[in-house]
């Protein structure tokens, strides 16, 4: 086992202990800044459900993008596409500048007709606010925060990029 060396010069000993010891207070200072950003989303109005997603620290979270998926569990048929009017909201909290997404409504479920047995049994789907998929940019350093109304769902999904881009061939 090698023995670490010690230092003769105390000044060497003492820089080095205060340089460790500011870096432990600011990471400590950067979780407690992480935990009361939180404080800035202002709790759920009436009859509204504040959703929060901490995402966990990516080595380059600009290769990830999240998915928001708002909707309901609902028995139905396999078989045909059924979908939620509606739409995801970006807002702004005043005096942060921290993002939030809101839904105000969850219109009427709607779906495909397609004739199937009626004997067939129903069966429990997540049903979506129908459109184009909902991205966000990756961000571990703030709560990803969604108010929605009682009894509705919030869901994600997270996508992310190949490190290398692929050549389109001509033709």
């Amino acid at each position: 086992m090698m023995a670490r060396k010690q230092s003769k010069n105390p000044a060497q000993n003492i820089l080095a202990v205060c340089s460790l010891s500011a870096l432990l207070f600011l990471s400590a200072i950067l979780f407690a800044h992480a935990v009361d950003n939180i404080n800035a989303f202002p709790p759920a109005e009436e009859g509204m459900v504040r959703h929060v997603l901490q995402l966990p620290k990516q080595d380059d979270e600009s290769a990830f993008m999240v998915e928001l998926l708002v909707g309901k569990t609902v028995q139905v048929d396999e078989v045909n596409r059924y979908f939620f009017s509606g739409k995801i909201d970006k807002e702004t909290i005043k005096g942060w500048g921290f993002s939030c997404y809101n839904v105000s409504t969850l219109g009427p479920m709607a779906g495909t007709r397609m004739a199937i047995d009626p004997n067939t049994p129903k069966v429990n789907r997540f049903i979506t606010i129908d459109g184009d998929p909902y991205l966000i940019p990756y961000n571990s350093r703030l709560p990803t925060v969604v108010y929605a109304p009682e009894g509705i769902e919030v869901h994600y999904r997270l996508w992310s990029s190949e490190p290398k881009a692929r050549v389109i061939e001509k033709g």
